[in-house]
Parts: structure tokens; C-alpha cells; sequence
């Protein structure tokens, strides 16, 4: 076969439904199936992970219950509202996001990216601001607590288990962004398709846990205690 030839058959294989099927794959169907049960699978261990914090809060509750309903009217609900606000938009843009990749429309994904992206980074602000008042003010985990003002024993448990709570989930918002960040460049690059969009929907998914959890932590953090 000549160059001419061998060029013409690669350019053929590069617009086939076929182009971005992994070697160890068949075909695309089966390794989008093999994606989507790969992400499913990864949050199931990200919702036992938190629940176990959950379970621990709950324990932790039980025992200390005077001290958590005081600690937690120490928490700035107005900005853990605000938050809420920002995750929850930001979840409805990312289904817009892939929605858009879903249809071929690349402009309308990569502006509904960078909404998620920036609503994320805000996020991310207002959590800044809420911490630099809690250290601030002495309320900080454990034995580092010496904020004034306390009637009960122990307030400083709850602070611990807020700051493991949703400092961990604070992680998986700043891994979000960069896996958001990651899905737009290559967005912007013309890579995703309604015959390729896996990654768009798997941090998609991702990113709805994100929000799931953080619907569950704000109540239970600043509006029960």
C-alpha cells in the first residue's frame, strides 16, 4: 500500500466511532460500560468513607449532646446557606456541561465549565472566610479549643469533627476544580462528542457527590448540630 494510501486509512480510523477505544477494548460500547461502572464503583467507597464520618458525628453527638447544640450556634449559617447555594447551581451547571458534550455543542460546555469552575472557587472563598473567623475566635478541634464564653465541656469535639468533615469534602472540592479544569482544556481542544463525552459524565458524577454531600453536611452541621 503506498504513503498516500496509509495516510488515507488513518484519516479514516481517526473519524470512526471506534477512534478512542483503548486497545484492551473490543469496542466503544464496552469501554464506556467498563467507565461508567469504574466511576459508580469509586463512589460507592466515597459515600462509606463518609458515612463513616456520619456514623462518627452521630456517636460523638449522643454522647456530648449539650456541648454539640451549643458549638453549633457557632457556625455561620447565613454563609453555610450561601455555600449550599453555590453547590447546587454549580451541580446544575456541570449536567448542563455534559448535556452540552452530549450534543456536539462545544461552546455552550466549555461556558458551562467555567460557570462550575468559578462557582467551585467561591466556594472555596467563603470556606477561607469561615475558617479564619473559627480560628480567630479560639474555635479550633480537641485541646487546641480556648474560645470563651462555653457552659459546656465539651465543644471542642465538635469542632474537630467539623473541621474533619468538611475539610476533607473542602479536599474534594479543590480535586473537583482540577478535574473540572482538566474536562474544559480538553473541551476547548475539540475532543469530546456525542460519540465521546465518558469523562465529562464521570466528573460529572463526581462532582454531584460533591454537592450531595455537602446537602447533607450543612444541615447537620449548622442547622442541628
Amino acid at each position: 500500500m503506498s504513503a498516500v494510501a496509509d495516510e488515507a486509512v488513518a484519516g479514516d480510523q481517526t473519524k470512526s466511532p471506534d477512534f478512542h477505544v483503548a486497545h484492551h477494548f473490543d469496542k466503544a460500547d464496552t469501554q464506556f460500560d467498563a467507565a461508567r461502572m469504574g466511576i459508580w464503583l469509586f463512589l460507592v467507597t466515597e459515600v462509606l468513607f463518609f458515612g463513616g464520618l456520619f456514623c462518627a458525628f452521630f456517636i460523638y453527638r449522643g454522647w456530648y449532646f449539650d456541648s454539640f447544640v451549643e458549638a453549633h450556634h457557632h457556625l455561620d449559617k447565613q454563609m453555610g446557606a450561601l455555600n449550599t447555594l453555590f453547590l447546587i447551581t454549580s451541580s446544575l451547571t456541570m449536567a448542563l456541561a455534559v448535556r452540552a458534550a452530549q450534543m456536539t455543542q462545544k461552546a455552550q460546555a466549555t461556558r458551562m465549565l467555567v460557570v462550575t469552575f468559578l462557582l467551585a472557587g467561591a466556594f472555596l472563598v467563603v470556606k477561607y472566610f469561615e475558617y479564619s473567623h473559627k480560628i480567630h475566635d479560639g474555635l479550633l478541634p480537641g485541646a487546641m479549643f480556648h474560645a470563651q464564653g462555653f457552659t459546656t465541656a465539651h465543644p471542642g469535639t465538635f469542632f474537630a469533627i467539623y473541621f474533619v468533615m468538611t475539610g476533607i469534602h473542602g479536599l474534594h472540592v479543590v480535586i473537583g476544580m482540577g478535574l473540572i479544569l482538566w474536562i474544559l482544556l480538553r473541551n476547548m481542544k475539540g475532543e469530546f462528542s456525542s460519540r465521546y463525552y465518558a469523562p465529562v459524565e464521570g466528573v460529572g458524577l463526581y462532582w454531584h457527590l460533591v454537592d450531595l454531600i455537602w446537602i447533607y453536611l450543612f444541615p447537620l452541621l449548622y442547622l442541628v448540630g
